[in-house]
């Protein structure tokens, strides 16, 4: 295999891994209201699991409410139970044809709580960066072996490696930080 080719695919690894962690980050609440709390809560509707971004429209009309329209009204019912499962701990207001989701302020505790499950989040992504690291060393290791990958380039490869592996773990770092900050901001 092509040592840059090896080098493309650890950074895409790597890429993946801080897109996922910028997923999750967006999922957590941090007292002020944002569609992306509620967007992949799971509704059983039509016989079948579907995100709640399929089935309806999200939007915030004040900081501190979420209004959810369903593009079919049949499925209102579905989608406040499916609320009322998730995690969130926000009592959903059913109000005709549309749910609305007054965000609480969060208490200090709340806070707390919630900076753990970022900070486990970053942990897993910082995991999932060292694997993409470890994977891309393997390859570099293994083309070596056969002959395909001289003494010198592997060295050259594998500094480039971690230079990624720094780089994306300071990427994690600092958006840790800054959503840790966001979580505390009273």
């Amino acid at each position: 295999m092509d040592p840059d080719e090896i080098l493309m695919n650890t950074e895409e690894g790597m890429e993946k891994a801080a897109e996922y962690m910028s997923h999750e980050f967006a999922a957590v609440r941090t007292g002020k209201a944002s569609p992306a709390l509620v967007d992949n809560i799971d509704v059983e509707a039509y016989g079948s699991m579907m995100k709640l971004k399929q089935l309806a429209l999200i939007s915030t009309p004040e900081p501190r409410m979420l209004v959810i329209s369903p593009f079919d009204a049949s499925t209102t019912q579905l989608i406040e139970k499916a609320i009322k499962e998730s995690k969130l701990g926000i009592q959903p207001i059913v109000d005709g044809k549309i749910i609305r989701l007054p965000i609480p302020a969060l208490s200090e505790e709340r806070r707390r709580d919630l900076v753990k499950t970022v900070k486990t989040i970053a942990e897993e992504t910082r995991v999932r960066i060292r694997s993409a690291r470890r994977e891309g060393m393997d390859q570099l290791k293994k083309g070596q072996k056969e002959g395909a990958i001289t003494e010198d380039v592997l060295k050259s490869c594998e500094k480039e490696v971690q230079k990624l592996t720094d780089d994306y773990v300071k990427k994690v770092d600092d958006a840790f930080a800054l959503k840790e900050a966001d979580i505390m901001k009273v």
